[in-house]
């Protein structure tokens, strides 16, 4: 399995010739717009810069809702949260997806913007790679984030949704969040198999800039 960072809450995900990309964005933004055909998409919420599914090739199969779908070797399952602190009356509902491929579950915490509870952190199980938002404002901030981290201990963390040169309006820098850990590994995309996930947390930074014309 390969994970590429194509900037903000976006990844796409491939596996098996199968891609599955989540909270697809449109120009606007700021950053170059995937080109692969993809086979799925998660949207999180439905906020403009997270739904821009229909500037998608291929034609692929939306999932935005909660509950359990699989397709194309993907197991997906969706868990109501918040996108603020006061249940949703400020931004409305996030979505955060558990999807398992290859023997590896990964969780996206879209744009989730409260730390989870002890029912809610139980619900997801065991989590192999966590991508979560760092950059506050419209999200949980580097030490809400932190915290999260620790209460779903994952294998792998990559941090998503913050400043970057290409976005269009200011979120809090990477460094906020990454300053909280002794060591930080930046590479291009994550390539990765079961058998060869890290026995110790990594913090691991992606590169979109390694990916601008997927």
């Amino acid at each position: 399995m390969r994970i590429y960072w194509l900037g903000h809450a976006s990844f796409l995900i491939e596996s098996g010739g199968k891609k599955l990309i989540t909270d697809p964005f449109d120009e606007s933004l700021g950053y170059p717009v995937a080109e692969e055909e993809v086979e799925l998409a998660t949207v999180s919420h439905g906020h403009w810069d997270h739904c821009a599914v229909d500037r998608l090739k291929g034609n692929p199969v939306k999932v935005q809702t909660t509950g359990e779908f699989e397709a194309e070797g993907f197991k997906i399952s969706g868990f109501p949260t918040y996108h603020d602190k006061s249940k949703g009356k400020e931004r409305g509902p996030n979505i955060i997806f558990k999807i398992e491929v290859e023997g590896i579950t990964l969780l996206h915490l879209g744009d989730l913007g409260h730390k989870l509870d002890t029912q809610q952190s139980a619900a997801l199980g065991k989590i192999d790679i966590l991508m979560v938002p760092v950059g506050g404002v419209y999200t949980v901030d580097a030490r809400e984030a932190y915290d999260i981290v620790q209460s779903i201990k994952p294998r792998i963390v990559i941090p998503m949704h913050y400043n970057t040169p290409h976005l269009c309006f200011e979120l809090a820098p990477l460094e906020a969040f990454t300053c909280q850990f002794d060591q930080v590994i930046k590479k291009a995309y994550l390539e990765i198999k079961a058998d060869n996930l890290p026995e110790t947390m990594e913090i691991i930074v992606l590169d979109y800039s390694s990916r601008l014309t997927v």
